[in-house]
């Protein structure tokens, strides 16, 4: 495994922690910071919480019209943040759209239910960089 996928596995994590389990941000990048996942990624970990996090409601805003039949707030709690976290991503221009969507299936298909990485891959795939 690719010290990025590691480094946005421990981001995952700390995002969860936040998210479910009401962690503040520095908390839980602390937490993160201690597994064997985050070692020698700790500046990329940390840019994605804190991106993932300060961009949410753009990020929301960018995803919400791709859902059919869904909203934002009966997503799974994983496929929720792990989209936040490859729009910001993508976003930033730093990762390369293919290298952003391919990561979130990984992470969705290991993380999140069976039908998880087609839909987050159908998603992502939509997502108009023009307008995020």
């Amino acid at each position: 495994m690719s010290g990025r996928r590691e480094a946005r596995e421990a981001a995952l994590q700390a995002l969860f922690a936040v998210d479910v389990g009401r962690r503040e941000p520095g908390e839980a990048l602390t937490e993160a910071f201690e597994t064997p996942a985050a070692r020698g990624q700790e500046p990329f970990v940390k840019e994605l919480v804190l991106g993932t996090l300060e961009n949410a409601e753009a990020s929301d805003a960018v995803i919400a019209p791709l859902l059919r039949d869904w909203t934002i707030d009966r997503l799974p709690t994983i496929d929720r943040l792990v989209l936040r976290m490859a729009v910001f991503e993508m976003t930033t221009g730093r990762t390369p759209r293919a290298v952003a969507i391919n990561e979130a299936v990984e992470l969705v298909k290991k993380y999140s239910t069976a039908d998880s990485g087609r839909f987050v891959n159908g998603v992502l795939s939509r997502v108009d960089l023009s307008r995020a």
